[in-house]
């Protein structure tokens, strides 16, 4: 094949009181690379803890240089179907469609206006999130600027059927660092997504979010930590490619 593969698995794990180090969830994910300089990220996410329960299914395909071309999502939250979804970017003409179904929702068809250029589409497997990473300019050194995405759910676990939501965050770069962790020590870049945002990504404020990603081309995601009231880590223990 003249395609590039690049898979893995994340595991969730918590560090709230009493909970230090219990596994609350994992990730697979697969990078497909092709030699025209797209990308299809997918990812499987597992959530057991805090209910409700969250498994979600996602393909996310980035044309060259990043540009976003169409996200699906498979959603069910406590064991019940919550969604499904696929959001497409017309670049020409500077539109999101989204087609949608869900108990809650019905049959849901959308058209938004970008309204100039945005970063990507927020996906919620935190190996996308590390990706989202590769559209700063390293060359600038450590520094912040926010980050405009479009996402099918603005709720922090992704967990409500999907419609086109518009989120602004910070991202920061603040250096480069080694990581040891399951899946072996890596030479990382050190990202860290802060919200900024008036009323909170979502109507809550996101807390700071802190990323280890390999230091290439790849930006797979090595670890992870979110503080405030969630608490929660993210570990690589599988890679291949």
């Amino acid at each position: 094949m003249e395609h590039r593969s690049v898979t893995g698995m994340i595991r969730y794990t918590s560090a709230k009181p009493g909970m230090e180090g219990a596994e609350r969830g994992r990730e697979w994910f697969r990078f497909t690379h092709h030699r025209d300089g797209s990308t299809v990220m997918r990812a499987t996410c597992e959530i057991e803890e805090p209910d409700p329960k969250v498994l979600r299914d996602v393909v996310y395909h980035l044309g060259p240089g990043m540009i976003p071309q169409h996200l699906q999502v498979q959603l069910t939250v406590g064991d019940s179907f919550m969604g499904s979804g696929w959001m497409r970017h017309d670049a020409a003409g500077g539109v999101i469609e989204c087609e949608s179904f869900g108990p809650s929702i019905g049959r849901v068809s959308q058209r938004v206006g970008t309204q100039g250029p945005f970063d990507g589409f927020g996906t919620h497997p935190v190996v996308g999130d590390a990706f989202l990473a590769k559209r700063l300019d390293l060359s600038r050194g450590p520094h912040r600027r926010t980050m405009r995405c479009f996402l099918p759910s603005p709720d922090h676990r992704g967990a409500t059927p999907p419609l086109i939501a518009e989120v602004s965050i910070a991202l920061e770069y603040v250096g480069e660092e080694e990581k040891t962790v399951a899946a072996g020590t890596f030479p990382c870049r050190h990202f860290r997504f802060v919200d900024e945002s008036d009323d909170g990504m979502g109507g809550t404020p996101h807390p700071d979010y802190d990323i280890w990603a390999t230091a290439d081309d790849d930006c797979i995601l090595v670890y992870a930590a979110i503080d405030g009231y969630m608490m929660n880590r993210y570990e690589l223990v599988e890679l291949a490619r």
